[in-house]
């Protein structure tokens, strides 16, 4: 499992770092923290922090965070009803 995560921070990260290659692997780790809001020790920062940060890194503002998207409704009473069972898909 810890294979897969690892792949998948690779995968995100890749990209972005090439996009700055003035900056070495930690110096961009610190820049990816930062960006994300996370104010602990760099040695604390967790994968998912960096995975759903480089997911939204460059994405609007109020974009559904990945994950959350796939039970997303844009109108609550159509999320209400579809819960309760209301709405079958």
């Amino acid at each position: 499992m810890k294979c897969e995560r690892l792949n998948e921070v690779i995968e995100l990260l890749q990209p972005e770092w090439q996009k700055e290659p003035e900056l070495n692997l930690i110096q961009f780790l610190q820049k990816l923290a930062k960006e994300s809001g996370y104010e602990g020790e760099l040695s604390d920062l967790s994968d998912d922090i960096l995975i759903y940060h480089l997911k939204m890194r460059g994405a609007e503002k109020d974009a559904v965070i990945p994950g959350i998207k796939k039970d997303y409704e844009e109108d609550f009473k159509t999320a209400l009803l579809r819960a309760r069972g209301v709405i079958k898909e």
